[in-house]
C-alpha cells in the first residue's frame, strides 16, 4: 500500500487476536493472520549532529497496549564517516538513515528513510492468546558507546528482548543482534515463531521517478544457491521463498537496504512483495516477512544491516555475493564487465577525476585491443569488394548452374585468401563488449551526478530541450549525446555501404533504419552509454580510414587478385 498521504505518521498495530491463534501450529498459518492496523500522529522530532552519539527526548506516544500511560520516545544517533543512523526507543529500531557522502538529485541530503517510511518489528504470539508487536513496545537503552547501542524491553513474565547495534568505521554495515531471553514460558506452544515484518517505502533519489521504478525491487539469495533472485522489476509482484535465505535486499537504482543473516534464516516460507501505486511520490513499497523459530529458552539471531550504495567492490567486500544485485548482464556479458570493464574503469578512476576523459580512455583501450580483429574485418571486406568483377564474371559464365557457380566462387575465395565469414567473425568478437557496456554504464554509481559539458548526470539522459509532450518510442525530451551517436552511426553505415559495394535493396534500408531505432531507444538511457557508443563509432570510422589509406594498398591488392584470377582462368587445370 502506498503511503504518500501518511508521511509523518507511525504505523501502530493494535493486536488482540484472542485464543484463535492457539489452533494454529505452523508459521505459514501465522503468516496468514491479518492484523488490524491503527495510525497515530507522529510528531517526533529528529536530531542532526556531527557527534558520534546523541540522545534526545521527543513527544510522547501512547502505548498501544495500555491507555494509562504514554511512551516518551527517545532518539539515539550513531554515525561514522559514511552514514548517520537515528534509532528510536519505540520499537528499538533504526528510524532514519542519512548517507553522508551522497546527495539526492536536488542536492539535498540523501536519506534512505525517515519517520515511518521504514518499519522493522516482530510479532510474537503469547501463551495467553495475545500477540505482541515490538514496533509498539517501549525499549530502554541498556548499553551504549560511541559506536554501539543496545535496546531492551520486557515481553511477558520473565521474557525480554534485546536489540544491539554496532557500527564500524569505514563500513556501511551495521552489526545487528536480536536476543529473546526466557521466551519458553511466554510464547504460544502452538506458534513458536517470531514473525519479523520489514517494510520500506522507497524514497526517490534520482532524476526521474519512472527511471527508478523500473529497477527497484526485492532481491534475495538462498543459502544453498550461488546465484541471486529477484521479483519482477516492472510490475507488482510477490513470492513465497521455498528455502533458507541468506539475505533479502530492498534494492533501488543506486542504493539498497539489506538484511543479512550471519548464518542463514533457518525457516523457509519467507514472503516478499513489491508494490507500486499510481500517483505515489514513493518509488515502490517493498516488504519482507521472515519467520524466526523460538524453540529454545534463549534465542539469538546474529544479523547485519547494510545501508549503502550499489557499488560493486563495496558490495563484494561484504562476502555474501551481495554484488550480484548490480545488473551487469548474464553469461559472457557479465563476465566481460567483471573481468575487463570494471577493473579498467576502476584503475582509470584512481588517476583521473573527469569521467568524460575516463570514458574516452576506456574506449581507446578497448578499441586498441580490438584493432587486429577490425583490421582483419576491413581487409576481408576490401577483398570481397575487389572481387566483385570476378564474381560477376563467374555468375555470367555459369548461368543458372548454382552448384557450379558456388564451386567457382569458393575456389576464387581460396585463391584470393578470402573467407566469406571473415567480416562477420571479428564483429562477433565485439558483440560481448557492446552488450556489456549496455549494462555497465546505467548501473555504474560512479557516474551518478557526474557532469560532462551540457549533461549534469551521466547516469541519466542528457536533455537539451524538453518538448512539453511525449512522442511514442522517443520521449518528451531531446538527448544530444543520442543525436550525436545516431549521426555518426549513419555516417559509418554510409561508409560501409560505399566500401562494400554490395549493400543494396532491402538490406541497405534496414542498415539505415537501425540507427533511427537507436535514436528512440537510447534517448531515455544513460548519457554515458550514448557518449561511449558515439566515441566508439568515431574511433571505428577513423580506424577504417587509416587502414584503407595507410595500411592496405588496395590498388596493389586488386592487381594481385586480377593476375591470380587471370592465371587460373587461362590454365583451368591449375585451379584449386
Amino acid at each position: 500500500m502506498e503511503r504518500s498521504s501518511t508521511i509523518g505518521y507511525v504505523l501502530i498495530l493494535a493486536l488482540f487476536a484472542g485464543f484463535w491463534y492457539l489452533n494454529k501450529d505452523t508459521a505459514q498459518e501465522l503468516k496468514d493472520t491479518e492484523n488490524s492496523t491503527e495510525q497515530v500522529a507522529d510528531s517526533v522530532g529528529t536530531t542532526s549532529s556531527d557527534d558520534a552519539l546523541v540522545e534526545t527526548d521527543n513527544n510522547p506516544i501512547k502505548d498501544s497496549l495500555s491507555n494509562n500511560y504514554t511512551i516518551e520516545e527517545k532518539t539515539v544517533t550513531l554515525s561514522n564517516d559514511l552514514f548517520t543512523i537515528d534509532f528510536t526507543s519505540v520499537g528499538g529500531v533504526p528510524k532514519k538513515v542519512n548517507l553522508n557522502t551522497f546527495n539526492r538529485y536536488d542536492s539535498s541530503d540523501l536519506v534512505l528513510f525517515e519517520n515511518n517510511q521504514m518499519t522493522l518489528g516482530y510479532n510474537i504470539p503469547l501463551a495467553n492468546g495475545t500477540i505482541i508487536n515490538t514496533s509498539d513496545k517501549e525499549f530502554s537503552v541498556t548499553n551504549q558507546t560511541d559506536s554501539s547501542v543496545e535496546f531492551t524491553t520486557e515481553l511477558a513474565g520473565m521474557a525480554n528482548m534485546k536489540q544491539a547495534y554496532n557500527l564500524s568505521k569505514g563500513s556501511y554495515a551495521v552489526d545487528y543482534k536480536v536476543t529473546f531471553e526466557n521466551i519458553n514460558t511466554a510464547v504460544s506452544p502452538n506458534n513458536r515463531y517470531a514473525e519479523l515484518n520489514w517494510n520500506a517505502a522507497i524514497q526517490a533519489q534520482e532524476k526521474t521517478l519512472k527511471d527508478e521504478r523500473v529497477v527497484t525491487t526485492v532481491y534475495y539469495k538462498y543459502d544453498t544457491d550461488d546465484d541471486v533472485d529477484y521479483l519482477s522489476e516492472t510490475s507488482d509482484d510477490d513470492d513465497k521463498l521455498e528455502g533458507s535465505v541468506k539475505w533479502i535486499s530492498f534494492k533501488q537504482k543506486f542504493f539498497n537496504q539489506t538484511l543479512i543473516h550471519d548464518n542463514k534464516f533457518e525457516e523457509s516460507g519467507a514472503l516478499i512483495a513489491s508494490v507500486e501505486t499510481e500517483g505515489s511520490d514513493y518509488v515502490k513499497d517493498l516488504s519482507a516477512q521472515i519467520f524466526i523459530p523460538l524453540e529454545e529458552n534463549s534465542v539469538t539471531e546474529d544479523m547485519t544491516l547494510y545501508y549503502g550504495p550499489n557499488h560493486y567492490p563495496t558490495l563484494k567486500a561484504q562476502g555474501v555475493e551481495l554484488q550480484k544485485i548490480v545488473p551487469l548482464g548474464w553469461g559472457i556479458f557479465g563476465a566481460v564487465n567483471k573481468l575487463i570493464v570494471i577493473p579498467i574503469f576502476n584503475w582509470l578512476d584512481n588517476y583521473f577525476s573527469n569521467y568524460g576523459l575516463i570514458i574516452l580512455l576506456l574506449t581507446l583501450i578497448i578499441k586498441s585491443a580490438l584493432f587486429f580483429p577490425m583490421y582483419k574485418t576491413y581487409k576481408s571486406t576490401a577483398k570481397m569488394r575487389l572481387l566483385k568483377p570476378e564474381l560477376d564474371e563467374i555468375k555470367e559464365r555459369t548461368g543458372d548452374d548454382m552448384q557450379k557457380a558456388q564451386q567457382e566462387q569458393m575456389k576464387l575465395y581460396k585463391q584470393a585468401g578470402v573467407s566469406p565469414l571473415g567480416g562477420c567473425l571479428p564483429q562477433l568478437v565485439q558483440m560481448p563488449i557492446l552488450f556489456a557496456m549496455f549494462r555497465f554504464f546505467p548501473s555504474s554509481i560512479e557516474l551518478r551526478q557526474a557532469s560532462l559539458w551540457w549533461a549534469d548526470d551521466l547516469s541519466s539522459y542528457d536533455s537539451i530541450y524538453d518538448l512539453g509532450f511525449e512522442i511514442p518510442f522517443y520521449g518528451d525530451h531531446v538527448s544530444l549525446f543520442t543525436l550525436m551517436m545516431t549521426a555518426v552511426t549513419v555516417l559509418y553505415t554510409y561508409m560501409n555501404s560505399q566500401n562494400s559495394g554490395q549493400m543494396v535493396g532491402p538490406m541497405k534500408t534496414v542498415m539505415y533504419l537501425m540507427p533511427i531505432m537507436f535514436l528512440g531507444f537510447f534517448n531515455n538511457y544513460a548519457a554515458a552509454l550514448s557518449f561511449y557508443y558515439f566515441l566508439s563509432t568515431c574511433i571505428t570510422v577513423i580506424q577504417n580510414y587509416v587502414i584503407r589509406k595507410f595500411v592496405i594498398d588496395e590498388d596493389k591488392l586488386h592487381k594481385q587478385i586480377q593476375e591470380m584470377y587471370q592465371t587460373h582462368t587461362k590454365n583451368p587445370q591449375q585451379r584449386l
